[in-house]
């Protein structure tokens, strides 16, 4: 084959890649677009007139730039501030209990031995499989009925304190770490609590910005669970709070939109305070060797 041919053949393949690449961006462009669409369009309407029906906003960009949208928002009830502040208190206990319980029973799980560790173990896995919405009734008869702890922190917290899928997690990630580590640990005379929180945790803070950035996103976006168990207006979280912008004949459109753009600054927050962890994170398990 002569050297042309070669070259030929070498340009036709890159030519091939380079249009493959472009198609590829451009469907990821697109993807990406669509998936930010609803995040821009309430944004940018947040800033828009404080209008009533969704159906008076005729484009994406507001007629008229102005702060009425969130000066409704924050005068709409007394408790709008309070909505904000109880989600705050609720998503951060929940991400708190999740890294602390979660990572101490995936280390128990990975780590240790005692009795029946495989049954509870499973026990966990036939937890993960069972649908949320199947156990919110027995929830709601346990919490309110047998606590008697409706409209409370404890009734909006509890629930969520643990999740099996975080156990999980972690147990996972914990197994990669070499035993020899902790063996020298402990021959050097350092207690279990202490191996735990001197060497184990260092070495997961990948796999704790995940279960930290999943627990405050999953519980500051839940709606289904505070809505069940709080009726009164000062114990509302942010995703509840909004709901009372719906009215049977209208919406408050312009003061909603803003409450829900205040509502993703703790989300922004958190995601890029752990970007660096989290990103790292997902891959946990992706690459072996």
């Amino acid at each position: 084959m002569s050297k042309i041919s070669l070259y030929s053949n070498r340009d036709n393949n890159r030519a091939k890649l380079a249009a493959r690449n472009a198609f590829l961006m451009l469907v990821l462009l697109f993807m990406a677009a669509v998936s930010l669409f609803p995040l821009v369009y309430m944004l940018l309407n947040s800033f828009g007139p404080n209008v009533q029906r969704a159906g008076n906003v005729r484009s994406v960009f507001p007629s008229v730039w102005t702060l009425d949208s969130y000066r409704a928002f924050l005068g709409f009830s007394q408790y709008s501030l309070r909505w904000l502040l109880n989600s705050l208190i609720v998503a951060g206990s929940v991400t708190v209990g999740n890294v602390v319980f979660a990572s101490a029973g995936g280390y128990a799980f990975s780590k240790l031995r005692f009795r029946g560790k495989n049954v509870l173990f499973y026990l966990i896995l036939v937890g993960m499989m069972i649908p949320y919405q199947v156990t919110q009734v027995p929830l709601y008869i346990l919490i309110v009925r047998s606590f008697k702890l409706s409209n409370t922190y404890a009734a909006l917290i509890l629930p969520g304190l643990v999740s099996s899928y975080n156990i999980f997690l972690t147990k996972q990630f914990f197994q990669q770490i070499p035993n020899e580590v902790l063996e020298s640990a402990r021959i050097d005379g350092c207690s279990q609590l202490g191996i735990f929180l001197r060497i184990v945790v260092p070495l997961s803070k990948t796999v704790l910005a995940v279960v930290a950035v999943t627990s405050f996103l999953g519980n500051w976006n839940t709606f289904f669970w505070p809505f069940l168990i709080t009726s009164e207006e000062s114990m509302y979280t942010i995703q509840v709070g909004l709901k009372q912008f719906r009215y049977a004949n209208t919406t408050l459109f312009g003061p909603m939109m803003a409450g829900a753009a205040i509502s993703t600054i703790p989300m922004f927050i958190l995601f890029f305070s752990l970007q660096k962890y989290f990103l790292e994170g997902v891959t946990v398990g992706a690459v072996k060797g």
